[in-house]
């Protein structure tokens, strides 16, 4: 049976113990010697696993000169999770803080708005109201075009559409008129040709 391969965390775990066992500084080159020989890393992945230690903080590095040189030293891992820790303190102490600014503005809004038999009745009154809301919405809905909202915007509309055609049938009429006049034309001849009907200017 083959012998299984590293995981990445495992393989993170290992390349990690290189520099602290060592507290020295490495190369990409150097840790791709050393992490097959001392730790069973495949060379070919090295950079990959070096890198993800890198993204979350694990393992530093720095140019100098032309070189990149990484480190990374025990303590670290724990600066970077107490570090974390505090953070996650200070964001609880502040969700904290602001729920108990929500608990005493809810309290005194409790306090302006005491309960009584008039306000039972009226926050009684409001939801049924609101009950009544929304079944009267759910009708008009249900009337679809025939809301008398849409129903006036479609009237609306025909008249603009009708005001648009009256104004170009009149434009026609302008222009015929001139034209024969213009041509000697007779207005019939004109009508013929276009291909206009006699009706063309019954608008209602």
């Amino acid at each position: 049976m083959a012998p299984r391969g590293l995981s990445l965390e495992e393989k993170r775990a290992k390349l990690l113990e290189i520099f602290h066992d060592s507290k020295d500084f490495y190369q990409l080159k150097e840790l791709e010697k050393l992490g097959p020989k001392l730790k069973g890393i495949v060379s070919q992945t090295v950079k990959e696993v070096l890198q993800s230690l890198v993204d979350d903080g694990l393992v530093q590095g720095d140019k100098i000169g032309a070189s990149n040189f990484f480190w990374s030293f025990p303590s670290q891992r724990g600066t970077i999770v107490q570090n974390r820790l505090d953070s996650v303190k200070e964001t609880r102490a502040s969700h904290e803080a602001q729920l108990a600014e929500l608990k005493t503005a809810i309290e005194h809004e409790r306090t302006l708005r005491p309960l009584s038999d008039s306000r039972a009745a009226a926050l009684e009154q409001l939801t049924s109201m609101k009950k009544q809301l929304a079944v009267l919405q759910e009708e008009i809905d249900a009337y679809g075009a025939c809301d008398p909202v849409k129903v006036e915007e479609k009237r609306r509309a025909v008249t603009l559409a009708h005001e648009a055609a009256v104004r170009w049938t009149d434009n026609y009429s302008i222009l015929l008129s001139h034209f024969t006049r213009q041509t000697g034309m007779d207005a019939q001849d004109v009508r013929r040709y276009l291909e206009i009907g006699d009706d063309y200017e019954d608008i209602f």
